[in-house]
């Protein structure tokens, strides 16, 4: 389905069918988080990309109004493709230096999964393994990405609220 969704959100030209079709592939990876057990990553993928960047991209779109000369075909356009392609390629080659998906002898799971599993409860108090992590052991990280996060929020919101004068 994310792949189906993928290939239909490249190829089209509607503005707002690739705004929806957006917010559908957040859905989609929202899903398949939690049928890797990552709820938590789930619901932020949730609330955040099927739900905050979905309804930013609807507001701009409401915003921006159609060029007069939109009915020219596109062309492609060699340099950014190429950046596309050279980083996806350079993404995949580094995905051979990861351990096997549920290897129980990758470096995680050697000294930090059993320590947060053994000792999570005693030194943080919550019983909830995953929200003492987030919570205590990454308190900083987490703050920092829901710091990103609302900063990110603002700086669009105020390119959003900031209107041009026509220059006719």
């Amino acid at each position: 389905m994310l792949a189906v969704t993928a290939i239909a959100l490249v190829r089209l030209h509607s503005l707002f069918a690739a705004a929806m079709l957006t917010g559908i592939y957040s859905l989609l990876c929202a899903s398949l988080f939690v049928l890797m057990d990552a709820v938590d990553v789930a619901f932020t993928e949730a609330a955040v990309g099927a739900g905050i960047i979905t309804i930013m991209l609807l507001g701009t779109l409401a915003l921006i109004r159609e060029s007069p000369d939109s009915k020219e075909p596109h062309r492609l356009q060699i340099l950014p493709m190429a950046v596309v392609v050279i980083t996806g390629a350079a993404l995949i080659y580094a995905t051979r230096d990861m351990p096997a998906f549920g290897d129980p002898y990758a470096p995680a799971h050697q000294h930090v999964a059993p320590r947060y599993i053994e000792k999570s409860g005693a030194e943080v108090g919550p019983p909830n393994i995953v929200t003492s992590v987030l919570a205590s052991y990454r308190g900083y990280d987490t703050l920092g990405e829901v710091t990103v996060i609302f900063t990110a929020g603002v700086g669009v919101i105020m390119l959003l609220g900031h209107r041009r004068k026509d220059r006719s």
